[in-house]
């Protein structure tokens, strides 16, 4: 038998000021872990407020600031911390990068968002993150005690191909740290969230940002877990919370034999001739 477990998402609104939300990040994942969670989960840019004259300014390196404070979170908690992500400075380079933290703290897993949003939507959002961030170059998958994970960010989900292959190494469940906008988060979070789950039947946990009204880019919220049948879990609206999940991966066995999409691949039609 596969572990069953609970899963939290810190659904946090991201202040002006980082010591001040890096305080109040911490108090909810202490909460989350006293209320029984075993993987707390933070959103994208969760310590630095989405916009381009914040991320260098707020930027850590891989051995500094709020990475070691997301490890003496996991460490004092006893949890599996994913950290959301954060501007990650190495040498002159910034990336969007997701720390993971097993019980001891120890990072286990780094993800640099692939996939940069750079979009220019007729009567919304115009948003170019390839002029501040370089791409990462890594397909993100993980063993824990729990099983065995994955973890993308915000516009990687849109390409089914990352998920599928995440899925195809092993991933039952997979987390994407994001920060979805008013406009492409009311047509597209929840069906692209419960399309990946169901097509890779694996649970998938899209861990939003908190809306703050008024700033220049305002989060979608309503962070959402959807199960390996692609139906809803569990969800929330727009504000400040945690959000729990049971999780029981023996459901990913069971469901792929009851139907056996993710099992009958045809690895051998799916070449494009060149």
């Amino acid at each position: 038998m596969k572990p069953t477990f609970k899963i939290a998402v810190i659904q946090i609104r991201t202040e002006l000021e980082k010591a001040v939300t890096m305080e109040k990040a911490e108090h909810m994942v202490r909460e989350a872990a006293q209320n029984g969670a075993k993987v707390v989960v933070l959103p994208e840019m969760f310590n630095c407020p989405y916009a381009k004259g914040y991320f260098r300014r707020y930027a850590d390196t891989a051995d500094s600031g709020s990475v070691l404070e997301m490890s003496r979170w996991a460490k004092e908690n006893g949890i599996i911390l994913v950290g959301g992500s954060i501007p990650e400075l190495d040498g002159e380079q910034l990336y969007n990068t997701c720390f993971v933290f097993n019980e001891q703290g120890e990072v286990i897993a780094r993800h640099r968002k692939m996939h940069l949003f750079d979009v220019d939507i007729e009567g919304g959002v115009r948003f170019m993150e390839s002029h501040n961030f370089a791409a990462g170059n890594e397909i993100t998958v993980f063993d824990t005690g729990l099983g065995r994970m994955g973890v993308l960010i915000c516009f990687d989900m849109r390409f089914p191909e990352l998920v599928r292959t995440m899925a195809k190494r092993g991933a039952e469940l997979i987390f994407c740290p994001a920060q979805f906008n008013m406009t492409t988060g009311p047509k597209h979070w929840e069906l692209t969230i419960r399309a990946r789950a169901m097509d890779n039947e694996i649970y998938y946990v899209g861990a939003s940002a908190a809306r703050y009204e008024g700033f220049s880019y305002e989060a979608w919220g309503h962070s959402t877990v959807a199960g390996p049948f692609g139906m809803i879990e569990a969800t929330c609206d727009e504000k400040e919370q945690i959000l729990y999940c049971d999780i029981d991966l023996n459901e990913v066995d069971s469901v792929r034999r009851q139907l056996p999409t993710f099992l009958k691949l045809r690895e051998d039609m799916y070449t494009v001739p060149q």
